[in-house]
């Protein structure tokens, strides 16, 4: 039926209806039994430039499902990239020691961007991942004053911290990793701005885009979940008892997810988790509890989870949070959201996030 309506609409709004037949087909998976069916797949073209015809079959597909899948990115080829993170896990130890975050090595400088190895014990630790955190920026600007004493002017600097990326014995690698993985990350941004803005649109919320004018927060993981030599009895969902690798959680900001061909992703819908169709050579795009709040909870933000796997299995989240001086505390219609009954600004949440956490997971 709602495929049907969102039909008659593009009738409606586009002078011509000749592309119709292929275009339907690349926007849906197809009839199926699959519950996901309906999602929404979105060409990449069109979203980033702002044809108007995307903004009812994302608003659709992210008020009753909480995600929908952008496809067709000219120049992205998901198999490079698993073969870089294939490659990078495969390095010797002291290259990836030279990469780890401070709290891993004392040594190094990075406290955010970098390498971070997981630890393969079920008696203290529940997941098990390595993640590899890529942000927006490669130099930082100098403090102005070494002496300031205040905190937020000093987290609005640690949050610019640059990348740090392999140096090898590798060139032809170091180079290739850095140039795959900063293009991932723009194709990444790029899409999310993309999404905020069709959002806005959709919403008729034009001050969401001022949220979002900056990124310095944003920040791209690539992420390992090695097989477990033990399972871990705390790893078992309260939900119904079935063993995860990625417990269930509802993320904060926007994210834009790649599982490639990897299964395990499951979305809550109508109270039963269903295995989401893998992102392949696209993306999966959904929203948290924050941003959601901010929009008035008009759209879903979905409860997810990974389940456990007989393999090591890889993928990429990238995370779009608001800039540092965006007003959190009030939604869309200016009523109270959730993080503002103690914070005013994302900087604000992001200092006590941090302070919970090793690293950008929002």
């Amino acid at each position: 039926m709602m495929k049907n309506t969102l039909v008659l609409l593009l009738f409606i709004g586009c002078t011509s209806a000749s592309f119709l037949p292929s275009f339907i087909e690349k926007l849906f998976h197809g009839e199926s039994e699959d519950v996901f069916a309906p999602v929404a797949r979105i060409p990449y073209t069109d979203l980033l430039n702002d044809n108007l015809y995307v903004d009812p079959f994302i608003l659709h597909s992210m008020k009753h499902y909480g995600f929908f899948y952008v496809v067709d990115v000219p120049g992205y080829n998901a198999s490079t990239e698993l073969n870089y993170m294939h490659r990078f896990h495969e390095l010797p130890e002291k290259f990836k020691a030279a990469l780890e975050i401070r709290r891993h090595n004392p040594e190094n400088k990075n406290a955010y961007r970098g390498y971070c190895p997981g630890l393969d014990d079920v008696e203290n630790t529940l997941q098990y991942k390595n993640l590899y955190n890529i942000g927006p920026h490669e130099i930082r600007a100098p403090m102005t004053n070494q002496k300031d004493d205040d905190l937020m002017k000093k987290l609005r600097y640690d949050c610019h911290e640059p990348n740090v990326w392999p140096a090898t014995d590798d060139c032809e690698f170091d180079k290739g990793f850095k140039e795959t993985f900063q293009a991932g990350f723009e194709i990444r941004r790029n899409i999310a701005r993309a999404f905020v803005r069709s959002i806005s649109r959709a919403l008729e919320f034009p001050d969401l885009l001022s949220l979002f004018a900056e990124d310095e927060f944003s920040a791209m993981g690539l992420r390992k979940y090695p097989i477990r030599k033990r399972k871990n009895d705390n790893m078992y969902s309260d939900h119904d008892d079935i063993l995860l690798r990625e417990l269930e959680h509802v993320d904060s900001t926007v994210t834009v997810l790649s599982t490639f061909e990897n299964p395990g992703l499951q979305m809550l819908y109508e109270n039963q988790y269903r295995d989401a169709p893998v992102s392949g050579n696209g993306f999966i795009v959904n929203i948290g509890k924050l941003v959601d709040d901010i929009l008035d909870n008009q759209l879903t933000s979905v409860k997810h989870r990974v389940t456990e796997v007989p393999f090591d299995r890889y993928s990429v989240t990238y995370f779009l949070g608001p800039q540092f001086d965006a007003d959190i505390s009030r939604s869309m219609t200016q009523a109270r959201t959730e993080a503002g009954r103690k914070y005013n600004i994302f900087g604000e949440w992001i200092k006590d996030y941090l302070g919970a956490i090793e690293l950008f997971y929002y």
